[in-house]
């Protein structure tokens, strides 16, 4: 395994998690785990879906962005956010910041999901295309914050966003206190860091296991070798689609990770037929990650108790027609 990364502090806590549940309490219900026998059947596992999909942004990002925002002081409302973002990242930070009256920029790699970049704009967020991947893309929102005095959100290593989506997984071992293994797609890793946070408090026999697009091995690489990389960022899966790691999800992964699994982007797009059939469920390819590691991985999952977190439903209408390609095939 590889040895932890330092992170940089402060680190968000289970106490953390549990002050961010007090925050979004009365603006987002728990969202439903359920089990469909068919998809059991399938994966020969014992299968809980949760339905992070369901969230009002269509993903589980709008916790961390609720969470962030409510923690701004009155002048970095005043000043403004500026993102950067594939999308469900965009879409939780111009949510969160409509809720709070604050302005809100987002840039994204040029050529966007459509879907995503209009879910941003009807959010009443400012949406900037540039660059030709999320490096670049970053690069740009630091200028533009650096040029307006508004506060840059790091994609990942952000504290609050941390504990807001750890939120997700205090719902999950109360509504599964039982679970052999809870499988967290990862792009930057926010959503696996906060995985690692509340199992290691509420259920440290639960297995935490990570995965990603081979096409985007970032973050597994950096968690393998126990260092920061960069690498190839070629997935199709927009919330997977990152090309470093990040020191903050590093660090709490380095610490509570059992194991990071490696998919392709074929059995990604397989996943996602298979919860369209056996769950009656729409995700995105990232949200279908998690599925992917059961029917990539049938011998390590075979007869547990797994939670597979769809992480969201942001579909392009590419990505859906090719599910209505795979369904007639089928």
């Amino acid at each position: 395994m590889a040895q932890p990364i330092p992170a940089p502090a402060p680190q968000p806590t289970i106490s953390d998690a549990l002050a961010a549940r007090r925050v979004l309490a009365g603006q987002l219900p728990p969202t439903p785990m359920w089990n469909y026998p068919a998809l059991d059947a399938t994966t020969g596992a014992n299968v809980l879906v949760k339905h992070e999909n369901v969230q009002p942004t269509g993903a589980f990002k709008v916790r961390g962005g609720l969470n962030l925002l409510a923690g701004l002081d009155a002048e970095e409302r005043r000043a403004g956010i500026v993102g950067y973002s594939t999308g469900n990242h965009a879409q939780s930070l111009a949510f969160a910041a409509r809720q709070h009256g604050t302005r809100c920029t987002i840039v994204m790699p040029v050529n966007p999901n459509p879907c995503k970049a209009a879910a941003v704009r009807a959010l009443g967020a400012e949406l900037i295309e540039a660059g030709a991947d999320m490096g670049e893309a970053a690069e740009r929102a630091r200028l533009v914050a650096e040029e307006g005095g508004a506060r840059l959100v790091s994609a990942a290593d952000e504290p609050a966003l941390v504990a807001g989506v750890a939120t997700a997984y205090l719902e999950i071992f109360e509504q599964a206190p039982d679970l052999d293994a809870v499988v967290v797609p990862v792009g930057g890793g926010s959503g696996a860091a906060a995985a690692c946070l509340v199992a290691q408090a509420l259920a440290p026999r639960c297995e935490v296991i990570a995965v990603q697009s081979a096409a985007s091995p970032a973050a597994h690489d950096s968690w393998r070798a126990g260092r920061l990389l960069t690498r190839p960022n070629a997935t199709r899966a927009e919330g997977l689609a990152t090309g470093c790691g990040f020191a903050l999800t590093q660090g709490l992964m380095g610490r509570g990770l059992a194991d990071f699994l490696l998919v392709d982007d074929d059995r990604i797009s397989e996943a996602q037929w298979v919860l369209m059939r056996d769950a009656h469920t729409l995700a995105e390819g990232a949200g279908a990650a998690g599925l992917a590691a059961l029917l990539a991985h049938p011998e390590r999952f075979s007869g547990r108790r797994v939670a597979v977190v769809c992480t969201g439903a942001n579909a392009s209408e590419r990505e859906l027609r090719a599910q209505l390609g795979l369904a007639t095939a089928a």
